[in-house]
């Protein structure tokens, strides 16, 4: 009794498209024909077709089917590799679900870094947007010191810095700029490397700079751009320039600027 190559495609649970195909590049001996012409295949091909497919269904490329039967170093080494890969996805979709949980929990955790989940229900929208920004260019130890940071006490200069109107009269921003000023130096000592974007960033200075000054331009008004840009120019008097800032637009156009929670 002998099977066509339907037959043995629907025994083996796969398509006659895929049997051609193993004869073509060597995997499956061609089988005996009969009178007629047409291919005759054995138990031997069923056998052979279904350890093929056992050994694809764990990963192995049909270029490394021969070595892995050849059960040598190569093919130890092979799935050693296989495995390793199947333990690096499944993290990957452990982690997944994870965020998926912390999403499904609280949505504002969408909006946050991976690591910042957790203070989501503590920010604000533009600050969690600006860690989403800022988490495109911060070096891994940056955003872990800028974490620490965030994740003290929240006091009422934040939340008057936020709530500044943009036409606030302009000693109402030189007293906020002075109030803030220690409390960013202090930050600036604790974590030296968000005080200088260049040690902070894996990207090159230019774009990182770009994204922090589209990105403070685009959530803050004018009236926080010209605080940010008093408490540098208290912090930083001596590097302070014209260069710095755009009067006619109100828009840091040089380099980052200071913020009593992100890096500037």
């Amino acid at each position: 009794m002998a099977w066509s190559t339907r037959q043995l495609a629907e025994l083996a649970g796969t398509t006659t498209k895929t049997v051609r195909y193993y004869h073509e590049i060597g995997l499956l001996d061609e089988p005996e024909r009969a009178s007629n012409g047409y291919k005759r295949y054995g138990v031997s091909h069923l056998v052979r077709l279904l350890r093929i497919r056992r050994l694809t269904d764990l990963g192995v490329a049909l270029a490394d089917v021969p070595s892995v039967e050849s059960g040598d170093e190569e093919a130890r080494q092979i799935l050693r590799d296989l495995d390793a890969g199947l333990a690096a996805d499944i993290e990957r979709r452990q982690r997944m679900r994870r965020e998926l949980a912390a999403v499904l929990e609280n949505r504002a955790a969408l909006d946050m870094p991976q690591d910042f989940r957790t203070l989501a229900d503590d920010l604000p929208e533009t600050q969690r947007s600006l860690l989403m920004a800022y988490s495109s260019i911060l070096t891994p130890v940056a955003m872990a010191a800028l974490q620490e940071q965030l994740a003290g006490p929240r006091g009422d200069l934040e939340a008057e810095f936020a709530a500044l109107d943009e036409n606030a009269p302009d000693e109402v921003r030189q007293r906020l700029a002075e109030r803030m000023a220690p409390d960013v130096r202090q930050q600036h000592r604790d974590h030296p490397s968000l005080a200088d974007l260049g040690l902070s960033s894996r990207r090159e200075t230019a774009v990182a700079e770009s994204v922090v000054m589209h990105a403070l331009v685009e959530y803050y008004n004018r009236a926080h751009l010209d605080v940010l840009r008093r408490v540098r120019a208290i912090l930083f008097e001596d590097d302070t320039t014209e260069s710095e800032w755009n009067d006619s637009q109100g828009e840091p156009v040089d380099q980052p600027l200071a913020h009593p929670d992100l890096p500037g």
